[in-house]
């Protein structure tokens, strides 16, 4: 099977719209495992505007559409060009990745994922870094596939 090939475009006011608005329900569904609902919804509102101040606006974050060779929206991405905590520009960060449904277990992950790694060389970054939650067995294949390692981890057991 061939690879398939993406490209990636900024993301215009509406289609921002719409991928906050469903990044944010699925990431407040995968903090409410270890959290309060209200807690979860409520650091999803304090990380976006934190991350995000001004929106697509923000400087130094790319929110991608990823479109195939016909021109279809097959995924999204959002690429900050700093780590999150120190701030250091040689460690672009991947803040998420996503593939549309019908899109999904084709190659188009792994498309999206060399795409933005390309922007961040490009943009003078030496290592792409991330956060997956430890129950997307998904992603952390693709990671595994692709050449991520981990570097930090956290683990709990519910009581």
């Amino acid at each position: 099977m061939n690879s398939p090939v993406v490209t990636l475009r900024g993301m215009r006011q509406d289609e921002y719209e719409n991928y906050t608005a469903r990044r944010d329900l699925e990431y407040v569904r995968a903090l409410a495992e270890t959290m309060p609902a209200e807690a979860a919804t409520e650091k999803a509102r304090e990380d976006r505007a934190r991350f995000l101040p001004q929106g697509l606006a923000t400087e130094r974050h790319h929110l991608l559409v990823a479109e195939n060779t016909a021109g279809q929206v097959v995924g999204h991405a959002w690429v900050g060009l700093e780590e999150p905590r120190t701030r250091t520009t040689d460690t672009a960060w991947l803040h998420d990745i996503s593939v549309e449904e019908p899109y999904r277990r084709s190659g188009y992950g792994q498309a999206i994922l060399a795409a933005v790694e390309a922007l961040a060389r490009e943009a003078g970054a030496l290592r792409l870094g991330l956060n997956v939650f430890g129950d997307n067995a998904s992603a952390i294949s693709l990671y595994q596939r692709c050449g991520y390692e981990v570097t930090t981890q956290q683990m709990a057991k519910r009581l």
